[in-house]
């Protein structure tokens, strides 16, 4: 796997083995961010889907997804935070 100068950390990292869409982004993610960042991606990615209980089939939840992921991996905007301050204050 080849190494790349990932465009969200700045550092000489692998590449991604392919790309994670079958889109422009995807193709994008695949040629400028490392592995490294991506794993970040795809844990504040699971954090976002367990905070607002996304349904990952619901086309919006996509969407919102999808730009979430452009807005942190290439600080394009504010990407969504999660409000950890209620962390384990939350009953069932």
């Amino acid at each position: 796997m080849a190494d790349i100068q990932c465009t969200r950390c700045g550092e000489t990292r692998a590449a991604q083995p392919f790309a994670p869409f079958n889109n422009h982004l995807g193709k994008r993610i695949h040629a400028e961010i490392c592995q490294v960042c991506w794993g970040e991606w795809l844990r504040r990615q699971t954090a976002l889907i367990n905070h607002y209980g996304l349904n990952v089939r619901d086309p919006d939840a996509r969407q919102f997804l999808l730009e979430n992921t452009e807005k942190f991996l290439f600080s394009t905007g504010e990407a969504e935070e999660v409000d950890t301050s209620k962390q384990g204050t939350i009953s069932w």
